[in-house]
């Protein structure tokens, strides 16, 4: 069931804007030439906009993601996944919708149709000027930015990751397209389906986790940034091609992470950080841009 919330200050002068989409249906846009970008055209260090860079635009929103990927400041995109109730895929973080729209309730009340009248609540601290949205579909997103630049999916829940996999590759889009999982089961199940995998762990985890058991399938080890040395190099030395550290906010964490061997960057802040060139002694500083 959804619940209203009451409408104050940002709430009851928020305009609903409609988004205008470029949707493809699976077919191939212009701009990709002979194929779409994937992974491999990545920098030796990127930089990933968490939830499209959620300290500086409205977390999973179009907007944000759209304007993280024109100011270039990142190289991936990054958002999350929940599954409606008639199985439709959307781009939310929460289980419920009370904290980021203006309504309650489960997102798994909802079917597509009820979908349409969510709107996101941007946050009063955040920099700039944004109006309310709807919160997209997993299938917009992937029409929109698909082949155009690598993104990184949390399967938030598992039973849509089937759904995912066929929106992924009815758009050819298997080899520019990270799902992110915590659950080392899934990320297998993941693999097995043909797909990228992007495995999170936590601080907590990673503190007896043995990352070595995970090289065969997993492609992206997403790795807490607030997690001891030792783990993180434990983690670096696990064979797993890819080791980004997440949620990095400062560049003080960024030049630590990538001092103990971490390639990757999963960041809320990417425009503070391309201001900030990292300086990691015996590396070659690395600054985002496309």
């Amino acid at each position: 069931m959804v619940t209203s919330v009451a409408l104050t200050g940002l709430a009851a002068v928020a305009s609903v804007v409609s988004l205008t989409l470029t949707g493809h249906g699976g077919g191939r846009p212009l701009e990709w030439g002979a194929g779409p970008l994937t992974v491999d055209s990545l920098p030796r260090v990127p930089y990933a906009a968490h939830r499209g860079g959620a300290r500086e635009v409205p977390e999973n929103s179009m907007s944000g993601l759209m304007a993280a990927y024109r100011r270039g400041t990142a190289q991936v995109l990054d958002f999350d996944t929940r599954v409606l109730r008639d199985g439709t895929p959307v781009v939310f973080h929460d289980a419920t919708l009370n904290r980021t729209t203006f309504l309650g309730g489960e997102v798994r009340g909802l079917d597509a149709g009820e979908w349409r009248g969510v709107r996101l609540r941007p946050r009063d601290r955040l920099p700039g000027s944004w109006r309310s949205e709807r919160p997209p579909t997993v299938a917009e997103v992937l029409d929109r930015f698909g082949g155009r630049i690598v993104l990184t999916l949390e399967a938030k829940d598992p039973r849509g990751v089937d759904r995912l996999a066929a929106l992924i590759r009815a758009r050819g889009l298997t080899r520019s397209v990270f799902v992110n999982t915590n659950d080392p089961g899934v990320a297998l199940r993941v693999h097995r389906m043909g797909l990228l995998t992007q495995l999170w762990r936590s601080a907590r985890q990673l503190r007896t986790d043995r990352p070595e058991r995970w090289r065969s399938y997993v492609d992206l080890l997403d790795v807490d940034v607030k997690a001891r040395d030792a783990d993180l190099r434990r983690a670096v030395r696990s064979g797993i091609p890819r080791v980004w550290a997440h949620t990095v906010v400062t560049p003080a964490q960024r030049d630590r992470a990538l001092a103990l061997g971490c390639n990757g960057v999963i960041t809320d802040a990417p425009g503070r950080l391309a201001r900030h060139p990292a300086r990691v002694p015996g590396r070659v500083s690395a600054a985002p841009g496309r």
